[in-house]
């Protein structure tokens, strides 16, 4: 199998900017959001450290969307601040962009182009130079199994595919911070293994940061260094695996029944026996 591109650290006055924070590259500071009588988010703060997988766990409609789409900027935050390598995102957002790789739960890909075409540009915006670019594209298309697929359309592909389109969209220009919402989604278990694999050492060996979203706890429990548990748009949790086993009472237990206790959802037994009648 091809390897992959290390995600070397860019050259000062390439295609990133210089001077970035060597720990904290995410903190958000007490961010609520509403939409019209909806509280999407209440007052949420965590953080993420350069080199450190932080998974962001949640019930459905828990806010985790909204919360990486508020680091993004793509929603304004009603109150609170976020703030990527020292930089408030609302007052510095093309250049605090530049920084980030984000790959949305369903990722709205222009499905009128070929899967090169749509990589090529996405490395134009982000001025890539040519070289480099066809380069490192080319290895992500072999280590992900898309050579030979990549002059086809995109609207042709499966889901699978157009996963991997994306991921390789967001990583291809050496972010600092990763922003994953579900990036799994679709995956074959090769390629997904291919992923994980890849995180640890972005953030073990290139200091990269992620922001992990995922519904599979046992992905999370594996390659997450913190979790984060939202539930209704608030923080519920935080901390290591074995910090929020002690703190629900659950030693020795895995991830998933550590999350359904803290969540109120660990009995289980009536809603099972219900819908097996």
């Amino acid at each position: 199998m091809p390897a992959l591109p290390s995600g070397a650290p860019l050259p000062v006055g390439e295609s990133g900017p210089t001077g970035l924070a060597a720990g904290s590259a995410l903190q958000v500071d007490g961010i609520s959001k509403s939409f019209g009588p909806v509280q999407a988010l209440s007052a949420v703060s965590f953080s993420v450290a350069s080199g450190e997988i932080v998974g962001l766990l949640g019930p459905n409609g828990a806010g985790k969307s909204t919360t990486m789409r508020a680091i993004l900027g793509l929603v304004r935050a009603d109150t609170g601040e976020i703030r990527l390598f020292g930089r408030n995102v609302t007052v510095d957002p093309a250049e605090t962009k530049r920084l980030v790789g984000y790959v949305p739960e369903s990722p709205a890909l222009y499905e009128f182009l070929t899967g090169a075409e749509y990589l090529d540009f996405v490395a134009d915006m982000y001025g890539l130079d040519p070289t480099m670019r066809a380069e490192r594209i080319q290895q992500y298309l072999a280590g992900f199994e898309l050579t030979g697929h990549e002059n086809s359309l995109i609207s042709g592909y499966s889901q699978g595919m157009k996963q991997k389109v994306a991921l390789i969209a967001a990583l291809s220009h050496h972010p600092k911070l990763l922003l994953l919402d579900e990036p799994l989604n679709g995956l074959d278990p090769r390629s997904a293994r291919i992923t994980k694999d890849l995180l640890r050492n972005l953030a073990g060996h290139e200091h990269v940061a992620v922001l992990f979203s995922t519904h599979v706890l046992e992905i999370a429990q594996a390659i997450c260094d913190r979790i984060v548990i939202l539930d209704r748009g608030q923080v519920l949790a935080s901390g290591t695996v074995s910090a929020l086993r002690d703190r629900a009472g659950l030693s020795g237990r895995n991830l998933e029944e550590v999350f359904l206790a803290l969540t109120g959802t660990g009995d289980l037994g009536d809603v099972v026996d219900a819908l097996s009648r």
